[in-house]
């Protein structure tokens, strides 16, 4: 039966009024309700650092210190992506205090409870939505303390003429609100303003130096992703040196004066080499400049491999410099998923050492692997941390670097040269600038070797226990 021209027309148009209602509630209906973000990743190790709900895409940093008073004035404006509709969220800082927040430059209403920044804006952030948040802040840090680090001090860590900064693990947020995890890798503008003759030093390329009364502001950029816990913003009295590595890469040096006659390495020449043999073997270098920091601080009782500009304290030698710089392949452009990996950052830099003693013909990395391996007892507490997840306190641990290395060595051995040098460069292209996690290691050099590979990896790294040699 057919309708009329015109009831058929009222009809329509009543149909296209409840379709278009009924979409409009799936809509509402569908759309996730905002939540508050979590306050930490779920870090295993460190279940509280960095944070759900975001993922951030740039740090803008203005700091200013003053090594007199000790006393720190930071604005941090911070540009993140939402990954769920967040009603609030938090970021870590810890000991400074917070003055302001605004987010996309309205007030916001913010908590403290311990080392997290509750935020809440005035409006929700829609999933997907970018999103800025300007945190004002300032205080006396202090570095953090215990038996994760050697049981040396670490992170913001006062010298003589300014400060050393050597964050890892979880020292990035006492100098800045972060989300301070190596899973949460950003952009960084750190612009660091002290007094006229110190310099102020930070991670990428300086792009300016200005005058502002009797201080002077520095402005570096780094552009690649970074983890907060690579970032640094030394301050001192620094002899600098640049120019660019004999195959084009840009370098910058800086050493403490004090450190002139003490000092006998070549900071600069071994860098310059070692930075372009590492781009041979491990891939491209992975940054826009390499570099040292080399500081009076016999305090902090070890050197750290800061994004494209290692510092260095009271541990330096050649083996320190080559181990730090294969670092910016293994932990800084490949990083942790979750720190009980550490083994894919420590246990590759230590295996470095090795490979650079045989490149210069001093020992084959077979020989370092059998006095390692010779050099501690079957029943020596050694071999009883488990190097695939070797627990906060012992994370770095003698084990994790050196059984890490003959874990390598080992592997090396077993499926042969050709696959180790196709593997280690295939491994850092595959995940440049991202994060892995060891699994992910095993299954590549399995698919490198056609080869399984379960037992070896349960026998070096999976297993307390002095292993008998292969």
């Amino acid at each position: 039966m057919a309708l009329s021209r015109r009831s058929a027309r009222h009809r329509s148009t009543r149909l296209l009024a409840l379709a278009t209602a009924a979409a409009s509630v799936w809509v509402i209906s569908a759309a996730p309700a905002p939540v508050p973000g979590a306050p930490g990743v779920g870090d295993s190790y460190f279940p509280n650092l960095g944070n759900g709900g975001f993922d951030v895409r740039h740090y803008g940093l203005d700091i200013g210190y003053t090594p007199d008073t000790g006393r720190l004035e930071g604005r941090a404006t911070i540009t993140a992506r939402a990954t769920t509709s967040l009603s609030s969220f938090h970021l870590d800082l810890q000991q400074l205090k917070v003055t302001s927040v605004e987010v996309n430059g309205k007030r916001a209403h913010f908590t403290r409870s311990g080392d997290e920044i509750n935020i809440r804006p005035g409006r929700h952030l829609a999933k997907g939505r970018t999103f800025t948040t300007t945190v004002t802040y300032g205080g006396i840090p202090k570095p953090l303390s215990g038996p994760i680090i050697f049981g040396s001090k670490y992170g913001w860590m006062k010298t003589p003429d300014g400060v050393f900064v050597a964050c890892e693990p979880n020292a990035a947020s006492t100098w800045f609100p972060s989300s301070d995890h190596p899973s949460d890798k950003a952009a960084f503008d750190v612009r660091i303003k002290a007094p006229k003759g110190l310099t102020g030093i930070s991670n990428g390329r300086l792009v300016s130096t200005r005058t502002q009364g009797s201080k002077t502001v520095s402005h570096w950029r780094a552009t690649r992703p970074m983890a907060p816990y690579l970032a640094t913003a030394t301050i001192g009295k620094f002899d600098v040196r640049k120019g660019r590595t004999p195959a084009g890469t840009p370098i910058y040096v800086a050493i403490d004066p004090k450190l002139k006659d003490k000092n006998p390495v070549d900071f600069y020449g071994i860098t310059a080499e070692a930075t372009d043999y590492w781009s041979k073997v491990f891939g491209p270098y992975p940054f826009e400049e390499t570099g040292a920091i080399v500081d009076d601080m016999p305090d902090a009782e070890f050197s750290l491999e800061t994004q494209t500009k290692p510092v260095y304290s009271a541990v330096r030698d050649e083996e320190t410099i080559v181990h730090e710089l294969a670092h910016q392949w293994f932990g800084d452009s490949v990083s942790v998923r979750e720190w009980k990996n550490i083994w894919l950052n420590e246990g590759f830099a230590s295996y470095s050492e090795w490979l650079w003693t045989e490149h210069k013909g001093r020992k084959s990395a077979h020989q370092s692997f059998l006095d390692a391996y010779n050099r501690y007892g079957a029943d020596d507490p050694f071999w009883k941390i488990v190097v695939a997840d070797p627990q906060r306190d012992t994370m770095f641990s003698r084990a994790v670097y050196t059984r890490g290395a003959m874990a390598l060595q080992a592997l090396r051995e077993r499926i042969g040269d050709k696959a180790f040098f196709k593997l280690l460069p295939l491994w850092t292209s595959q995940h440049r600038y991202g994060n892995a996690e060891i699994k992910q290691f095993i299954a590549l050099a399995e698919k490198v070797s056609g080869q399984k590979l379960g037992g070896l990896f349960d026998t070096w790294i999976k297993k307390p226990g002095k292993p008998a040699l292969p």
